[in-house]
């Protein structure tokens, strides 16, 4: 099987500062679920700009869907990045747009008929319990509110890769939980899922995952199956 993604050797700075990812190698299949763990500052979110095509390696190569990302024209760039979901840590959301329309808008520019949106919209709101905030501007939502708009815009066109950044960093533990059963069920329909993520505790939920740990912009234990897990109880296997 091809991988959805693959780096080898790969290192990225910006500017002329020191690399902020060296040597970074690892393949991500087609339908996995990975979560990328590391301290602040370790480099996750550097890693996953080079996967939404934020950024281009400094050295090394990039293989996503097939293409090497240093090779591709940027005029074709925003054709690939539609195949891509994305969960920022500062959302993202369009401020001038009610919440239902900000979820609405990855359907609508794709083309979806009006009358599947709604519906689709509706059933995603009610999901991630924002249905009576539906008509409410971002800038009036809490934070974990905002959190769950971004998460229902991300995942409803259910894209081949969807990369979340800390994505349950501003809700309660137990919507934590029921926002990663919502990717679970996205990975289980095809999509492949990156998780970026301090929340340790959620690592056993998805016992057949795939680890990647950075630590000052190297890898540590590069995808390895989890079969212990930080805070995983005894005994609990892959």
């Amino acid at each position: 099987m091809a991988p959805l993604a693959r780096f080898e050797n790969v290192g990225l700075r910006y500017g002329t500062d020191a690399e902020v990812l060296r040597d970074i190698g690892f393949r991500l299949d087609p339908g996995s679920f990975m979560f990328l763990i590391g301290a602040s500052g370790a480099g996750k979110t550097s890693l996953l700009k080079l996967l939404y095509l934020n950024r281009r390696p400094t050295r090394g190569r990039v293989t996503l869907f097939g293409e090497d990302i240093g090779r591709v024209e940027r005029a074709r760039l925003p054709a690939m990045r539609r195949r891509i979901g994305v969960v920022f840590q500062d959302f993202r959301l369009v401020d001038h747009l009610t919440s239902f329309d900000n979820v609405a808008l990855p359907l609508r520019i794709a083309g979806v008929p009006e009358e599947e949106v709604r519906a689709d919209v509706e059933e995603m709101l009610d999901w991630v319990g924002l249905t009576k905030r539906a008509h409410a501007r971002p800038r009036t939502l809490s934070g974990g509110e905002q959190q769950r708009l971004a998460i229902a815009r991300a995942v409803i066109g259910r894209p081949e890769l969807l990369l979340a950044d800390e994505p349950t960093g501003n809700v309660d533990p137990k919507m934590a939980e029921r926002l990663l059963r919502l990717f679970q069920e996205m990975n289980r329909l095809g999509t492949t899922v990156v998780v970026a993520t301090h929340a340790m505790h959620l690592l056993p939920h998805v016992p057949a995952a795939k680890v990647l740990r950075l630590e000052r912009g190297e890898m540590k234990d590069p995808t390895g199956t989890i079969r212990h897990p930080p805070g995983a109880p005894a005994g609990t296997r892959a």
